[in-house]
């Protein structure tokens, strides 16, 4: 009599599971999306789901971070490759105008839109750490512009970096209300008109508009 050889356990390609599981939360946002719905879309078991990734809040912790390496790395992009503040900021909020409407994934920033009525305090706090961060690399490139000369010595740095900051998240949301990719291109382009003057090359004080929006870069 032959013995019934034991299944073996569900194999599956974890960058996709990842990639799966991103949308889901991005679309959905953390509190919303359950085990159950983790599993449909990542096309694995709870067992699976729980010794691959550990529980739905690690899972999340992993999605944030491999969304910051990918979808979310253009504002990394511009401050690395951008000489000054107002051409990293207008870069970074003209680039989100698109990355924001792409048809490819879910609308607007996940790091904004997934703490929407997020009642798990752990998760609440990682996200707000992590907008928080980028508040004060904003702020410290503009402090860097104004101890330069590249911006008005009375520049309030804090100001203009939350200013910054609230276009950013603004910008999210209004995507996910509907927002196309050229309104969005036109917010930001206007809000970089709110910028101080800054230094032409040789010297001089530019206009306001000098170096705003979309062309910035």
């Amino acid at each position: 009599m032959t013995s019934k050889q034991r299944g073996r356990p569900r194999s599956f390609d974890r960058p996709t599971a990842l990639e799966q599981a991103t949308m889901a939360f991005w679309e959905h946002g953390y509190e919303t999306t359950s085990v159950s719905d983790l599993t449909r879309v990542m096309g694995i078991s709870a067992p699976s789901l729980y010794a691959a990734f550990g529980d739905k809040k690690t899972l999340f912790e992993e999605v944030v971070e491999e969304y910051a390496r990918s979808y979310g790395a253009f504002g990394g992009r511009a401050f690395d490759e951008e000489a000054t503040a107002r051409g990293a900021i207008g870069r970074m909020l003209a680039e989100a105008a698109g990355e924001y409407t792409d048809p490819a994934h879910p609308r607007g920033c996940l790091m904004i839109s997934a703490a929407t009525n997020c009642s798990t305090p752990e998760v609440e706090e990682a996200l707000r750490a992590r907008r928080n961060d980028n508040l004060t690399a904003f702020e410290d490139r503009i402090r860097r512009d104004v101890e330069s000369g590249e911006l008005p010595a009375d520049t309030d740095a804090g100001a203009l970096a939350r200013f910054s900051g609230a276009v950013l998240q603004g910008m999210s949301q209004q995507a996910r209300d509907g927002a196309s990719r050229q309104e969005l291109e036109a917010l930001a382009a206007t809000a970089m008109l709110a910028w101080p003057p800054g230094r032409t090359a040789d010297g001089a004080e530019a206009g306001v508009g000098s170096g705003a929006g979309p062309a910035a870069g």
